[in-house]
Order: structure tokens, then C-alpha cells, then sequence
């Protein structure tokens, strides 16, 4: 067997929580990472200097707040093709 240590890609996974969206997880990360590259400071204390590494991380934590846009009201009877 090789004797390289085994990468721990904790950080770089994105959480499978059934409540959770991924995709709203990258919005939020993406956005976050954004910040910390124009100057924000990082809400953990982290050895990393990738902003990306460090927002995903930020995120999965539950440490970066964010609010959900108004959800879109659909009724509930729309008419089927050729009804009218």
C-alpha cells in the first residue's frame, strides 16, 4: 500500500440535508465567498486563505444569514391544454 496520507475533503462537501436546498447552499456560499473577496473578514478563524473554502465552510455551519425571496403563489386550479 502507498504511505501518502488520505485528503480529507470534509471541507470542500456539500451537506445532504433533505431540508436543506444544495442549490440554494452554493447561492449562498457563492454570495458569501464574493464578500470575503472584496475585504469582508471570515466569521471563523480558519488556516485557509481560499475565500471559497472558507465561505462553503461558513455556510455549512449555519454561520452566514440569508433571507428567502417571497415564494411565487400558483392556484391551485389552472386549466389543462384545451380547457378554457
Amino acid at each position: 500500500m502507498s504511505d501518502t496520507p488520505v485528503r480529507n475533503n470534509l471541507h470542500c462537501s456539500i451537506p445532504d440535508d433533505p431540508d436543506q436546498s444544495t442549490y440554494r447552499f452554493i447561492i449562498v456560499a457563492a454570495k458569501r465567498a464574493r464578500q470575503l473577496q472584496s475585504g469582508h473578514r471570515p466569521v471563523l478563524p480558519t488556516s485557509s486563505k481560499k475565500p471559497t473554502v472558507i465561505a462553503m465552510e461558513e455556510a455549512r455551519r449555519g454561520l452566514v444569514k440569508y433571507d428567502l425571496p417571497a415564494e411565487i403563489l400558483i392556484p391551485e386550479e389552472l386549466p389543462l391544454e384545451g380547457e378554457f
